[in-house]
């Protein structure tokens, strides 16, 4: 059998994130791991820096995983590097391409086919078809691909078991310097229209023992920070207490975790097993977005603004937990008053960061299907973020960026931890000083 070089491109935002996807996709694709190369790049970098790289590493199939921070970038290394190899195949994944598969084939008429969705099983089905052991592509779910003129699509895959994901990390040399990502559950139970995540109700949890196993590595390797990647930690109350326990248990005095949360469902038990924990052994980032009561139905969020208040307020009393706050702006009914209320309503719960965003109108969300009834008018360059609404002008948006500016300069800079409430306490609001 013909080895198949193939080569996973990972172009990530910063030197020190890593795509725990291609490693996952690598992982799983076991009969094939020693063909299978992991090539990361930066968006920094020169495209032809890439170009010379990517093309120099020989490949037989070339695959590149699609976000809304590297979209534009890859397609221009997509478009050259074609040219410098016509014969081998590009194959793309990841969310940015999922969701509108066949226009990607449309526009970048370089690309073979896009691999939709989760893409573990499909990865492998589809190295197995260049390897001569599956004839036809049109029989593995997952795919849109090109098959002459025509453009063919496969019906989605079934989510799989995620205890059957291989660890990735036992080289963990090779990520040195770098940010290490963990998922140990898939899918989000919540359907909030901006987010991607709730499109797949398919919430699936990995073994416990599993997870047990691969955080005591992380914690025998003195790694300095894992960042779960779960959309909602704390969804499973069985799950999320097990493994608080666990590494609560297993400290060992420097490892880090962060997990997103959903504050208004933390419960008593698990508040009182974190009250505790050693300052700096866990972060929390909390999605407010808005505590607007119209714009949280609106965007099919279920929150209780009063039980998060209470929750964020009582971890904050324990002072051994960040906690990251995040709002995002240019949502339906919230104008610039609204907002305005937003931010004080969140900043009066003294987060460590408070984090203000803009709308990303994502392919595929239901808030996108929705953009026209909102009045949503957002810019066609990824990552898609809203110019104006029916609610709010593009010249409120730039007032809100200068805010958005003043609140990362003067409050998460924490350099002004001092100054800044005599600063504030010389307005009538929060939001008025910033």
């Amino acid at each position: 059998m013909t080895k198949k070089h193939t080569i996973l491109t990972a172009i990530n935002s910063k030197y020190i994130h890593s795509n725990l996807a291609v490693y996952c996709l690598r992982a799983y694709a076991k009969p094939y791991i020693d063909e299978v190369e992991i090539a990361e790049y930066t968006i920094n970098q020169q495209v032809d820096d890439i170009l010379m790289s990517l093309y120099q590493k020989h490949p037989d199939i070339l695959c590149f995983s699609c976000y809304i921070w590297n979209i534009e970038y890859i397609e221009r290394v997509i478009r050259e590097i074609h040219k410098l190899l016509p014969d081998v195949p590009i194959w793309l994944g990841g969310p940015e391409v999922s969701y509108d598969s066949r226009e990607v084939l449309r526009r970048l008429p370089q690309v073979t086919g896009v691999m939709k969705g989760e893409g573990e099983v499909t990865f492998l089905e589809v190295l197995d078809h260049y390897h001569g052991k599956r004839d036809d592509l049109s029989k593995i779910p997952g795919l849109t691909y090109r098959n002459e003129d025509e453009i063919v699509e496969t019906p989605w895959r079934p989510v799989m078991d995620l205890s059957k994901v291989p660890f990735v990390y036992e080289h963990i040399e090779d990520f040195e310097h770098k940010i290490i990502y963990y998922e140990s559950s898939r899918g989000c139970p919540f359907s909030c229209s901006y987010c991607l995540s709730s499109i797949d109700k398919c919430l699936r949890f990995r073994n416990l023992s599993l997870v047990k196993k691969e955080l005591q590595f992380f914690l025998d390797h003195k790694v300095p920070q894992v960042k779960f990647v779960d959309r909602t930690f704390n969804c499973r109350h069985d799950h999320a207490m097990e493994i608080w326990r666990y590494i609560k248990e297993h400290d060992n005095g420097i490892t880090n975790f962060h997990f997103e949360v959903a504050a208004d469902v933390l419960k008593d038990d698990e508040i009182e097993l974190i009250s505790d924990m050693r300052p700096g052994l866990i972060q929390l980032e909390i999605g407010v977005q808005s505590t607007n009561p119209e714009t949280i139905r609106a965007i099919h969020r279920h929150m209780d603004l009063k039980k998060l208040e209470h929750c964020v307020n009582r971890v904050h009393s324990f002072r051994n937990i960040h906690q990251h706050l995040d709002l995002i702006a240019g949502l339906p009914y919230e104008d610039y008053d609204i907002f305005h209320k937003s931010f004080n309503d969140v900043y009066q719960m003294k987060p460590d960061q408070l984090q203000l965003g803009f709308l990303k109108v994502l392919k595929g969300s239901p808030i996108y299907y929705d953009r026209e009834e909102f009045g949503i008018v957002y810019q066609d360059r990824a990552p898609y973020e809203v110019l104006f609404t029916k609610w709010i002008s593009y010249d409120d948006v730039l007032r809100l960026k200068r805010v958005e500016d003043m609140t990362e300069r003067y409050y998460n800079s924490l350099q002004f931890e001092a100054s800044l409430p005599f600063m504030v306490s010389l307005f009538e609001t929060p939001f008025d000083f910033f």
